[in-house]
């Protein structure tokens, strides 16, 4: 009985410890392309006088008195935080879509309900995170990741659950506008949060992928499966 269940525990283990020797095992960096990013208008950032002074080092210039985003950075940062994000959906992680934007509501929701997972657009009250054993019992299971695709509750207050969530521990990527501080978030991603084809793009990179991060876990736990049966034989 022994010797299966430590076939059993080597198989699991490989399955969690082979993705991180890849630096991009889930090949998010074919999803998108520079020009892309520039198509979406990602680039266009608030008026200079909005500008936060920690989004400084994103900022490529300033035409018409429009702050322009550092595609470059954009692209890097990006890579990261989808890479992060297919790790964590990989394992088996709960992620959490939040945008306070009325505009993008439907489309939030509806990215999280095709790849799987949980949406907050209302209204978020203080403490949803700090007291969650309080509000909804012992037994509630936080996130394991947040995304916002927009960081601020209006033009200038930055949402809630991103002081919630560093408090917490629990780590989040960020769209981060030329008015935003994106000292808070782990994986900021500097970009225009305000145009529908951005909010699109996001969207859908995000949800393509989830869905290959889930995709491949079922692969690789069929073919390990697979194996085992063969050992066991």
């Amino acid at each position: 009985m022994a010797a299966p269940r430590l076939l059993r525990a080597a198989v699991d283990e490989k399955l969690l410890s082979e993705p991180l020797a890849h630096p991009d095992f889930f090949n998010v960096k074919e999803l998108f392309c520079l020009k892309d990013l520039f198509d979406a208008r990602v680039h266009l950032g608030h008026k200079k006088g909005c500008r936060h002074r920690f989004m400084e080092p994103y900022i490529f210039g300033c035409r018409l008195d429009q702050d322009i985003i550092d595609l470059d950075q954009t692209m890097d940062h990006l890579q990261l935080a989808l890479n992060f994000t297919a790790h964590v959906a990989y394992r088996k992680g709960i992620i959490l879509f939040v945008s306070r934007k009325r505009q993008f509501c439907h489309l939030v929701e509806s990215t999280a309900q095709a790849c799987g997972e949980y949406a907050h657009t209302r209204y978020w009250q203080g403490g949803l995170l700090t007291n969650a054993h309080i509000q909804f019992g012992a037994g509630v299971r936080l996130p394991d990741l947040i995304i916002f695709l927009s960081s601020l509750n209006n033009v200038f207050e930055p949402h809630v659950a991103i002081r919630d969530a560093a408090k917490m521990n629990i780590p989040t990527v960020g769209v981060v506008d030329t008015n935003c501080n994106p000292c808070l978030i782990t994986y900021p991603i500097p970009g225009n949060d305000d145009s529908p084809s951005a909010m699109e793009l996001y969207c859908k990179l995000f949800r393509m992928t989830i869905i290959r991060a889930k995709d491949k876990r079922r692969h690789i736990e069929a073919v390990h499966e697979l194996w085992r049966k063969a050992e066991g034989n």
